[in-house]
């Protein structure tokens, strides 16, 4: 019976079973080989973890700082990376080539971030209001990668604000121009990080999308949000981002949960000390000590958040400079105390909500197919 209960968890996205049906979101600065690497430790080597986001026009040009960027583990099967950009026949060239290089199984279009760098220039969660422009891009991607057989999906935010909601649009665009998956944060990009994810608009866009899965993304800080938005919204899996900051071993809470097996009991103080050691040490193969360790430093408040370590203690975690001297540091944290229960709450950025930066005119006509002028642009990350 727990077989087949395992069996029927998963989700297709092209040739990939997805078992369980989660998803580890592309964040700047934080899906690096590491962390994904970490939280596959932790979770199943089935789910899908992504990378950072990469500008296609990087990838068209080569750049060695985006090259890195793109670096997957041995083994990490799919090797899953997102793709921003607002050309046709970039994204399309983008494609092509990490296709046929070989460099990745899976690759997502952001459609999400709400970063004003990013929309104003017509990219992000900006550009699904422009609907023939983006069916355009779909149809280059999907067309770029089906020779290798390599599913295109797409993430997108609710739309621009509460008078501008494209989500059932785009949704069905994608679908009809052969996307392999959709996955919506429920917010719109007025809202960025802030108030609560709409899981109601989840469940509109399951209704309007009927032949592809549908994730939902927003406000998962525990297996059983996750539970829950499955339940209320009928979607086929789940997008987790800012959830796992810190908090690596929740994939295995996922895997457990969406499974029907028990919840493993949450790490200790002592244990968390050792995966930040092992989150450490993966940095610093990756990008050597010295960036790793500077690359970690953001992390710290958020695996001990609820943990009662001291100011001092804390803030030399937060400048923490080698391997040696964080070794040093975790020997002086008390082994025994347990996870704190108000640890699991909301963590990473939330900030305020505002009016999203657009190019000018943006709103005028959202049949229009032109790229924005000087949208093509090279920064990688976020």
């Amino acid at each position: 019976m727990q077989a087949e209960l395992e069996q029927e968890t998963g989700v297709r996205i092209g040739p990939y079973s997805v078992d369980p049906p989660v998803v580890l979101a592309p964040m700047a600065g934080i899906t690096n080989l590491a962390f994904r690497k970490l939280c596959r430790e932790f979770g199943s080597p089935t789910a899908i973890y992504v990378c950072e986001m990469i500008t296609a026009r990087a990838v068209v040009e080569r750049n060695e700082k985006t090259l890195h960027m793109m670096s997957f583990d041995q083994g990490e099967s799919p090797r899953s990376m997102q793709l921003y950009g607002v050309d046709p026949a970039t994204l399309g060239e983008a494609v092509r080539i990490i296709v046929g290089e070989g460099w990745a199984d899976h690759i997502d279009m952001n459609l999400g971030c709400p970063v004003p760098k990013v929309t104003r220039l017509g990219g992000g969660a900006a550009l699904p209001y422009k609907r023939n422009l983006f069916a355009s891009i779909v149809r280059e991607m999907v067309r770029a990668a089906e020779p290798a057989g390599v599913p295109v999906t797409m993430k997108f935010r609710i739309g621009i604000d509460d008078d501008h909601r494209t989500c059932l649009d785009t949704g069905r665009i994608a679908e009809a121009e052969g996307a392999a998956a959709v996955a919506l944060h429920a917010r719109t990009a007025a809202q960025r990080y802030s108030g609560s994810a709409d899981w109601s608009a989840i469940a509109q866009l399951k209704e309007a999308v009927t032949t592809i899965p549908v994730l939902g993304n927003g406000d998962i800080f525990s297996a059983g949000d996750a539970v829950a938005m499955m339940a209320q919204t009928g979607c086929d899996g789940v997008v987790v981002g800012r959830g796992c900051l810190g908090r690596p071993w929740l994939f295995g809470e996922l895997s457990a949960a969406l499974r029907g097996r028990p919840a493993p009991t949450p790490p200790n103080l002592g244990q968390v000390g050792a995966i930040l050691a092992r989150h450490a040490g993966l940095l610093a193969e990756h990008h050597g000590e010295n960036k790793g360790m500077r690359d970690l430093r953001k992390h710290m408040a958020w695996y001990f958040m609820g943990f009662p370590l001291g100011a001092d203690l804390r803030r030399s975690f937060a400048t923490v400079s080698s391997l040696t001297e964080l070794d040093g540091l975790i020997a002086q944290l008390d082994p025994t105390v347990a996870f704190p229960e108000d640890a699991e709450g909301p963590r990473g950025r939330q900030g305020s909500p505002g009016k999203v930066a657009l190019p000018h005119g943006w709103l005028d006509d959202p049949d229009d197919g032109t790229v924005p002028t000087a949208a093509d642009v090279m920064h990688s990350g976020g």
